[in-house]
């Protein structure tokens, strides 16, 4: 149930914010590149995103700010476009 939740919160995001400039990775459950920009094809992305199921979920549903996460350091986000505090919470939590 939790690789199906992670995957499912990546292709949603995908749909709100498509495009390749940034790479979301959930390991082990997921990754997914999105948000406009310029297309990396080869190698490392210079935008990457990653953190734990956990940490995750928490910020798709509202739990957990872009933010806190970050300061807490629960995320590792590197690269100019690797921030998704406008993207999410994609659903509220109830």
């Amino acid at each position: 149930m939790l690789a199906t939740a992670v995957r499912y919160s990546l292709e949603e995001l995908t749909a709100r914010a498509p495009g390749n400039s940034v790479e979301v990775r959930v390991p082990p459950f997921g990754v997914t590149q999105c948000v406009e920009g310029p297309r990396h094809t080869r190698g490392t992305p210079p935008n990457v995103i990653e953190c734990d199921a956990a940490t995750w979920l928490a910020m798709v549903t509202g739990r957990l700010a872009w933010s806190a996460a970050v300061d807490a350091g629960r995320v590792a986000a590197s690269g100019l476009r690797a921030d998704l505090s406008e993207l999410l919470p994609l659903f509220a939590s109830s």
